[in-house]
């Protein structure tokens, strides 16, 4: 039985979605994984793909979210009903590198004469889908990173006209504003993305031991005896000072939502999300910046966000020529990556996509000003063994898990330092269940 079958055991069932049948054009199933607004621009993607020629048809449809597209399309392979290719997000890669259910990329590519120039993928991205041989498995196509939002507006009140550069300083600003009467000058969730994974890489900090986990499924999680412990301790002093404020989906409005009011003068947020800013934080002036880093410390390249394509098992030697031609397509420079850089707030995944861009005097535009410091984060280095990304099993319900006790914490309810202790240990008893599920796998 495939591996991928026994992790999926207590997973939920899946909802099929049929096309009607085109008998003139050969059809392939794509699944993807983003929702609202970038949901319909990949969905125009598929479109736009059908419509450039008339042999293959894309059968694209959205999975509502990118938990549910892997979980669906890991049921849907149980009932050999998988999509011909899924979009899958970062969590999930080193699910589907150990579920002896997808073809490589690199393989699929060799088998079906695909050009693709692997090291023209920037080292960031390229780092996080690759095997330990610097092999990629997937294709990126939606790439993001973690940036700061700042209100220029509430900076101004305490004669700042540059956004913080170290966390220290970040935290002067807090209290300055404040007194000068900003209500809220951070907006935050129990979001780990960025307050863990994206404060860990821009810092050089382990998550885990084996380099993150890269080195092997015995890894065991080690946040809770890094300078993570003090940024949370922060966080926590923030919300008890008046300085920061807590918004979730309890509140009634999340950290997006009350940035773009002018309710909060910060967040640390996607790129993803900077064109919906576009439209939505119109009241006063903004910007975007790399994260703060601790005090002493020599900036290192953050995590690539987002997703990448995956081609599965299992189907028709017809389904993967058509699958190949959107490939093709849809991560080229100028089919691809310009059409997803221009209609959300990802960034190129290669050199040709940006080469482009450049050319096209994309990033020199004012309404594109600060879009170009998410490729400067993800490339800020070469990558060191513990920001080449991270390689835990079953990674979704780790971050579950912190952000639970994370909660519990910003309550009031546990220390600081406990209820990441209680994390890390919750966390370990999921990577010791996997590491059980894939007893004698090798990580490739």
């Amino acid at each position: 039985m495939n591996r991928i079958l026994i992790a999926a055991a207590s997973l939920g069932a899946l909802a099929l979605a049929a096309a009607p049948a085109h008998a003139e054009r050969i059809k392939f199933d794509f699944w993807y994984g983003n929702t609202g607004a970038i949901a319909e621009v990949v969905q125009k993607h598929c479109d736009l793909f059908n419509q450039s020629q008339d042999k293959y048809e894309a059968v694209c449809t959205g999975q509502g979210g990118y938990d549910k597209a892997e979980q669906n399309t890991i049921a849907a392979y149980r009932a050999k009903q998988q999509p011909t290719i899924v979009q899958i997000y970062d969590a999930g890669t080193v699910n589907f590198m150990l579920s002896d259910a997808i073809i490589p990329a690199v393989q699929f590519a060799k088998d079906h004469g695909m050009t693709v120039d692997w090291d023209s993928y920037f080292g960031g991205i390229k780092n996080y889908y690759a095997t330990s041989k610097g092999e990629m498995w997937s294709f990126p196509y939606n790439s993001s990173t973690a940036m700061f939002y700042w209100n220029k507006d509430a900076w101004a009140k305490i004669g700042k006209t540059e956004a913080p550069k170290t966390w220290n300083e970040y935290a002067a600003d807090l209290k300055a504003m404040k007194a000068a009467g900003v209500s809220c000058g951070l907006a935050l969730d129990y979001d780990t993305w960025t307050a863990l994974e994206q404060f860990s890489a821009s810092n050089d900090l382990p998550i885990a031991t084996m380099n993150n986990g890269y080195d092997g499924l015995g890894a065991e999680l080690l946040f809770n005896k890094t300078a993570y412990v003090d940024h949370m301790k922060d966080y926590k002093s923030w919300l008890d000072a008046g300085f920061a404020e807590l918004h979730t989906e309890q509140t009634g409005k999340d950290i997006d939502q009350a940035f773009a009011d002018g309710s909060c003068a910060s967040i640390f947020e996607s790129i993803a999300d900077f064109r919906n800013f576009k439209q939505t934080a119109t009241g006063f002036n903004w910007g975007v910046a790399m994260l703060p880093l601790l005090d002493g410390k020599e900036r290192k390249n953050t995590l690539v966000g987002g997703a990448s394509l995956w081609v599965m098992k299992g189907k028709t030697d017809q389904e993967y020529e058509a699958a190949t031609a959107f490939l093709n397509y849809v991560t080229a420079a100028d089919t691809g990556q310009k059409y997803i850089v221009e209609n959300t707030g990802y960034i190129p995944v290669r050199a040709d996509g940006l080469e482009l861009l450049n050319k096209e005097g994309f990033y020199q535009k004012p309404e594109n000003a600060g879009r170009e410091l998410a490729i400067a984060s993800l490339t800020a280095s070469n990558g060191t063994p513990v920001t080449r990304g991270i390689r835990l099993g079953n990674y979704t319900s780790i971050r579950k898990a912190l952000k639970s006790e994370l909660e519990a914490a910003f309550a009031g309810q546990k220390d600081v330092q406990v209820a990441i202790d209680d994390a890390v240990a919750t966390g370990n008893e999921i990577l010791r269940r996997y590491e059980q599920t894939f007893q004698g796998a090798q990580l490739p």
